[in-house]
């Protein structure tokens, strides 16, 4: 694929090849490099998290977050969600992105073991409202963070997840300067900058899968307001280091202790596939580590009164989100352990309970019954299989044996759980989620006409015409 671009004048000079190659991607993307599959991912991804910022704006945290918000705001064109309200680009978006991933709902970039939508939408769509663009340009600027997000990702996984930092709290940073950094126009030295001031911002651990905490439905809102910060920086002449990624002290040497692997720079070559295309959709309203182990043990909810013994191999990163390293992995305190823990989301699945909106809405007002919840996981057993993550790479698979009364048992291998791009949601329980999330909030007939106005996506029409018909009925 080629470009009409000076190659001189798409990338900053004095940098190294990984930094030089972000930078020069950002420049060159054009909207009409995104070929049907680029497109059909787009298109995925803008009904799921526009319909999770709906619905998600109505959660307990959502709505402390958005009282503080308000009373932090600066004025400006950009919409939030499920409201009537405007504030700034940035201040608005750090609302939508945690409203988006405000419920272990949001999309998946599996390889990376991250959540990119919830952080290049709302920074697409609120930069878009503030500067007037189209869709086309949206669009565009949003393809380009998810790029940046998940390619940094790839290099950067499993260790960023193994060591304890959250990757979306990280690599949102980057995604969002990005997406700020195409939708402005900034030129290619300004964008290094912008990518630069971003690594001051990274930061995020997992330990809210241990022992909770709330703050972890804020992470995509810290980390794209941050990178849009980021962007405001460079662009008044502030500047960071120019080996922000690949430097003694840089993204990876620093965070994950390694290089960022063999000529990392071929990873944001223009022509390679587009990682947007391969969004995954969560089936289910928990950690997506769980998922390949419920889609396994839901046929087994009809005989749950014979089963004696669950095994469930896992992989050591998904043990320290979802197994044994947490710490109330088998008894609960809050919604987030209940939707990190592996043994009480297939006790859900075992007891035909379901893993979805429904079950945990009904959690946090107090309307499960998590006795016989409990006592099921309690026979659910968890062992590392470090083969499974060689065997495996960017997968996330589930290895279950169940064991009943009269002493048979069965074995299941999952390779590519439901909502993954080889095993994806049938279109019908796409529209059901979307229904799900925003009916209560838009009506029935609003949300239909959103989601038919954002199956067609017409790339002429404004930003701010899409987001309006995001506002609530009240």
């Amino acid at each position: 694929m080629t470009t009409n671009h000076d190659a001189q004048s798409a990338a900053p000079a004095n940098c190294p090849a990984l930094e030089h190659a972000v930078v020069r991607f950002i420049q060159e993307l054009k909207y009409e490099h995104l070929d049907a599959t680029a497109h059909a991912g787009v298109n995925r991804l803008m009904r799921d998290q526009l319909a999770l910022q709906i619905g998600i704006s109505k959660m307990p945290w959502s709505e402390q977050l958005l009282e503080y918000a308000t009373g932090q705001q600066r004025p400006g064109k950009s919409r939030v969600s499920a409201s009537a309200l405007t504030m700034s680009a940035a201040d608005a978006a750090f609302v939508n992105a945690s409203y988006g991933h405000g419920f272990e709902y949001d999309d998946a970039h599996g390889p990376s073991y991250s959540h990119p939508g919830s952080c290049v939408i709302p920074a697409a769509l609120a930069i878009g409202e503030e500067l007037g663009s189209s869709l086309e340009e949206v669009i565009t600027a949003m393809v380009a963070g998810y790029e940046v997000y998940s390619r940094l990702g790839l290099l950067a996984a499993p260790d960023l997840l193994q060591r304890g930092y959250h990757p979306h709290g990280t690599l949102s940073n980057f995604g969002a300067a990005a997406v700020a950094a195409k939708l402005r126009g900034f030129d290619a030295e300004t964008t290094l900058q912008a990518l630069a001031i971003a690594l001051s911002h990274v930061s995020g651990t997992t330990e809210y899968s241990s022992t909770g905490g709330s703050i972890k439905r804020i992470h995509a809102g810290i980390g794209t307001r941050n990178g849009m910060v980021a962007a405001d920086m460079a662009k008044a002449g502030i500047t960071g280091p120019r080996a922000f990624l690949s430097g003694n002290k840089g993204f990876f040497r620093t965070l994950l202790q390694r290089p960022a692997g063999n000529t990392p720079e071929q990873r944001f070559a223009l022509d390679r596939p587009f990682e947007i295309s391969t969004v995954w959709l969560k089936a289910y309203c928990a950690c997506y580590c769980t998922h390949a182990y419920i889609d396994a043990l839901r046929p087994f909810a009809e005989r749950r009164a014979e089963v004696t013994d669950v095994q469930l191999k896992i992989t050591p990163h998904f043990n320290v989100v979802v197994g044994t390293a947490n710490a109330n992995a088998y008894e609960p305190l809050n919604i987030e352990h209940v939707q990190f823990s592996l043994p009480i989301q297939a006790a859900f699945a075992l007891l035909g309970k379901g893993n979805g909106y429904a079950i945990h809405r009904d959690y946090l007002a107090g309307k499960v019954d998590m006795e016989p919840v409990i006592t099921m996981a309690r026979s659910i057993r968890i062992t590392e299989e470090p083969a499974l993550e060689k065997q495996y790479p960017g997968k996330f698979v589930a290895d279950v044996t169940v064991t009943f009364k009269d002493g048979n048992s069965v074995h299941v291998f999952v390779e590519d759980p439901i909502g993954t791009d080889t095993n994806p949601m049938p279109e019908h329980e796409q529209d059901a989620k979307f229904m799900e999330l925003t009916s209560d909030t838009l009506g029935a007939a609003r949300a239909q006409k959103l989601l038919a106005t954002l199956r067609v996506l017409d790339p002429a029409m404004k930003a701010a015409e899409l987001t309006g018909m995001g506002t609530s009925q009240d």
